[in-house]
């Protein structure tokens, strides 16, 4: 029973408010010291082009692991958060994990396992691919790097302004849940059966927290955007000259051409190797 008790304990500590916000913004701000951060977006988005779409288009097993341990070295360098990694394992094995056990549950043999580790395999690449890229870019750079390959500027200034959100998200989010505590009655959490019922009296506010965090959120951002519009961002999206200047700062160095080249060349290997085999 003692054992329970730590490990809810464990568990609560773990699901705080604090704990996620300061996870998921890491995720997005924090990790502007890695290798990956430092390199330049528009080989980084190449990169992701690559290891995000071709994937789905390959079924050879080797291939696919090769690839698959090329992204996780790479999500290693860009020292993802933990919860995003917790988050993505739980989804690789929602979508495709569950499948082998139900199989070998309802006589499958080992020939059903060849198919789901292609399947995993494919979703697991393409997923810590987004995860290694998206969590090295900041806002600015991930905006810049779009805009030069010609994305439209709303476009890339609408996934910008996606991650400047996040901290207002998070803050909005956390003032609604202390206002619903504070009206709230929590079940006594003493017991490992009350600790389960307060378990689910949070996971309960958290869902009656959704509707008036979108409506803050909305009067916020209507804020802003009419301060962006004092401030000519119409005009600068448009004017060539500023979008000149914006996008001086982004220069390729020996680092993100030697990025490429390895991870191009471990894909000729991993190729060769497959075509031998």
């Amino acid at each position: 029973m003692k054992i329970g008790e730590k490990l809810s304990e464990n568990i609560l500590d773990k699901l705080s408010i604090d704990f996620l916000r300061n996870q998921v913004l890491k995720n997005a701000y924090g990790n502007n010291d890695t290798v990956i951060a430092g390199m330049d977006p528009r080989i980084l988005l190449i990169w992701y082009l690559f290891f995000g779409l071709v994937p789905w288009f390959v079924s050879d097993i080797p291939f696919l692991i090769g690839c698959f341990v090329l992204v996780a070295v790479t999500t290693i360098m860009a020292r993802v958060a933990g919860l995003v990694l917790f988050l993505f394992g739980l989804g690789v094995f929602s979508q495709t994990g569950y499948l082998l056990i139900v199989t070998l549950i309802f006589g499958g043999d080992a020939s059903a396992i060849a198919p789901l580790l292609i399947l995993t395999l494919k979703v697991a690449t393409v997923s810590l691919a987004s995860v290694t890229v998206f969590s090295g870019m900041d806002p600015d750079k991930l905006a810049n790097g779009l805009m030069w390959y010609g994305c439209p500027e709303r476009l890339s200034f609408s996934i910008s302004y996606a991650y400047r959100m996040l901290p207002i998200l998070m803050e909005e989010f956390q003032n609604i849940l202390l206002s619903y505590r504070l009206r709230g009655n929590p079940p006594e959490h003493k017991s490992f059966i009350g600790k389960i019922k307060y378990l689910v009296y949070q996971i309960k506010i958290i869902i009656h927290s959704f509707y008036p965090l979108m409506l803050n959120t909305a009067k916020r951002s209507r804020t802003t955007v009419e301060v962006l519009e004092i401030k000519g961002y119409r005009y600068a999206a448009v004017n060539k000259n500023v979008k000149k200047i914006r996008l001086s700062c982004l220069k390729m160095s020996n680092n993100d051409l030697l990025f490429l080249a390895v991870s191009f060349l471990w894909i000729a290997v991993t190729i060769l190797v497959s075509t031998l085999i």
